[in-house]
């Protein structure tokens, strides 16, 4: 009973009231890059709440940028797999555990366990983003082992989360079938930016993960027939099978990789581009289900894409064409694709216009509000300063 006592009067001076509420986001990438979690933290820093974003530091890390919140990146001797996970998670749990806070947000499934048990131990508020149905991506799904667990973790913790949020209303909609619990959609779109003009040069722009599922076994080879170049910006678990593909197929001179390129310059490379990529395979619940960060950058720099016909991207086509949407991503609907892209300046001038009219309503500065209604909801409304 003393122990008990002992740990409450430890948490309350971890724990104090300051006026302005205390929020921490924990995820497991490298936080220069992670342009979602930059606008979601800036918002709610700029609101008046006290911002903490957490994440990870690798050997190649660059230095931290200048946010408007605070930054911490958690050093591990691992890099990947389970003991990355196992090493990040427990040096993520001590980290948490001797901050003074009044709410943590978990960000997708792999740091889900340390929020989860923080939010208990402190008796606060505890939020699950779930920017993806996170285990139905392929790099999960395909491997039983790996399913198994993440799986397990799942049933286990989300429920136990009584707020949350989510990309869309489709999977908003799967996790109130798994686990009855109402998501709010705060989608991920863009900060308002200047669009590109015009005057394009002659290359196409893949941007994001460079993960399995996201075709780049018929990405590649189309290319051979395609003329133009592909950009490739980005890093992923499918990287290393990818740069050997580009080998195997000869065409080292006309697919580039670029690794993973700051926001601030990735933005110039988007509205030069005259076409982007927005491909999935269909055989992954999340893929089917996505709404990519990446389809909105393209729309807001007015670069026209191909993407996939699924659900969410068929909707905002459906309202106003964007690009060219392919029922199937192989190589040849994606060769025949690019190419009418590129060689019929009357229909890119007709989906480059109707992306100006588009990024006029999908930017973030719009999307904000739901965002800030959400917190306000939890943790009433922030000061009109803050401390970050």
């Amino acid at each position: 009973m003393d122990d008990l006592l002992h740990w409450k009067v430890f948490f309350h001076y971890l724990h104090p009231k300051s006026g302005v509420a205390s929020i921490y986001f924990t995820v497991t990438n490298d936080l220069n890059y992670d342009q979602r979690m930059q606008r979601i933290c800036g918002s709610l820093s700029m609101a008046g709440y006290d911002i903490t974003l957490v994440g990870r530091h690798s050997s190649d890390s660059p230095s931290l940028q200048n946010q408007h919140f605070r930054q911490k990146r958690l050093n591990c001797h691992f890099r990947k797999g389970k003991l990355f996970y196992l090493e990040f998670n427990i040096k993520l749990f001590f980290y948490l555990l001797f901050r003074p806070m009044d709410g943590i947000c978990a960000i997708d499934l792999d740091t889900i366990l340390p929020c989860l048990w923080i939010s208990k131990l402190k008796k606060i508020p505890r939020i699950y983003d779930a920017h993806e149905l996170f285990c139905e991506m392929k790099e999960v799904r395909s491997r039983p082992g790996v399913y198994k667990i993440w799986k397990r973790i799942e049933r286990y913790a989300v429920p136990k989360f009584d707020h949350g949020y989510t990309v869309n209303h489709l999977i908003a909609k799967a996790f109130g079938t798994m686990y009855e619990r109402n998501y709010d959609v705060i989608r991920s779109l863009p900060l308002k930016k200047n669009p590109g003009d015009e005057n394009r040069e002659r290359f196409i722009l893949y941007q994001g993960a460079v993960n399995e599922g996201r075709c780049f076994e018929t990405l590649i080879p189309a290319m051979a027939e395609v003329d133009a170049r592909l950009i490739i910006c980005g890093n992923g678990n499918f990287m290393d099978k990818a740069v050997n593909l580009v080998r195997d197929s000869g065409l080292q001179d006309k697919i580039i990789f670029k690794g993973m390129v700051p926001p601030a310059q990735l933005h110039g490379y988007t509205s030069k581009a005259m076409a982007g990529i927005t491909l999935f395979e269909s055989d992954s619940k999340s893929n089917y289900l996505s709404l990519a960060n990446r389809f909105f950058d393209y729309i807001q720099a007015g670069t026209p894409q191909i993407c996939v016909n699924y659900p969410l991207y068929q909707e905002i086509q459906n309202h106003s064409p964007i690009g060219i949407l392919i029922d199937n991503p192989d190589v040849k609907s994606i060769r025949d694709a690019l190419n009418r892209l590129l060689n019929d300046a009357e229909l890119w001038k007709k989906l480059h216009v109707n992306c100006l009219v588009a990024a006029q309503t999908l930017h973030w500065e719009e999307e904000e509000k739901k965002l800030l209604k959400f917190y306000t909801g939890i943790f009433g409304k922030a000061s009109s300063h803050h401390h970050a």
